[in-house]
């Protein structure tokens, strides 16, 4: 199973959107594509056919890429509560609630075991993953035990795409930043970055993007113009999602918008495994 993971310089910076979206153009080319997301921590949870528990994100970019929603796509789900602890959910088995501090110690283990059962699982029936990594890559206190960037990418074996968000602006700042504070075994995973949120003619970022390019050797793959109206839901937020157009399929639109801005034959070639790369 090839694939690749979408990593972000900082939480809220688009990477399940632009998931979401990769979802949809590969299911669009005739690729069986699943998402994946090995723990996600999110009040917002849906159910699956099965009665399962998963987070409302993974099931969302399921039915972008024409799939069921299944477990194996997000086995792990910390659902938060009062008093800085979360419901921890294994599979739909719940424990908790769990501080922070005790999941780290009692679950690292149990987490790793959990992503690679779900790869495996899901090689059977899939030919692609898109894997969403959380918040950043570069959270040097815990990268110690983390389950969701890096170490995902290294047991999937995939190269990674970072993606930022300039609607806050500071993007090349925490883009550059993001890749120094990378060790460089994590850093040479990643093959390609995507500017989101970007308002305004991108022709005037193109001096960025040149030096974005120079400075860290690694090909801008897309600015992606900011889209208020995608009428998908939020990861992990209740913020208000203005409605797309009646009568259109949200993923379709969404998708298009995307690959219109993008530079898809060097996302089809980051696609492919770490050694078939050119």
């Amino acid at each position: 199973m090839n694939g690749l993971i979408v990593l972000g310089t900082a939480s809220d910076s688009g990477k399940t959107l632009i998931c979401t979206a990769l979802c949809r153009i590969l299911s669009d080319e005739g690729v069986r594509v699943t998402p994946f997301k090995s723990q996600n921590m999110s009040g917002f949870s849906a159910t699956t056919e099965n009665g399962e528990e998963m987070s409302r994100a993974q099931f969302i970019q399921a039915q972008a890429a024409r799939t069921k929603p299944s477990i194996y796509m997000n086995p792990i789900l910390l659902k938060p509560v009062a008093n800085m602890k979360s419901e921890v959910l294994f599979f739909g088995e719940r424990f908790g609630p769990i501080a922070g501090m005790a999941y780290r110690e009692q679950f690292f283990t149990r987490g790793i075991e959990a992503i690679k059962t779900s790869l495996v699982k899901l090689a059977e029936t899939y030919e692609t993953v898109i894997i969403e990594g959380a918040g950043s890559p570069a959270e040097v206190n815990l990268n110690d035990r983390e389950i969701v960037n890096m170490r995902v990418a290294e047991i999937a074996d995939v190269s990674a795409v970072l993606v930022a968000d300039i609607d806050r602006g500071g993007a090349i700042a925490s883009i550059v930043g993001t890749l120094q504070l990378l060790p460089p075994e994590h850093r040479k995973r990643v093959k390609a970055i995507i500017i989101n949120k970007f308002h305004g003619d991108v022709s005037l970022f193109q001096e960025g993007i040149e030096f974005i390019e120079s400075y860290t050797g690694i090909p801008v793959a897309g600015v992606i113009p900011y889209k208020v109206d995608h009428g998908i839901e939020e990861e992990d937020m209740d913020r208000p999602v203005t409605e797309a157009p009646a009568g259109v399929d949200v993923y379709d639109v969404w998708a298009k918008h995307v690959k219109a801005n993008l530079n898809w034959p060097l996302i089809k070639e980051i696609l492919s495994p770490p050694g078939e790369m050119k």
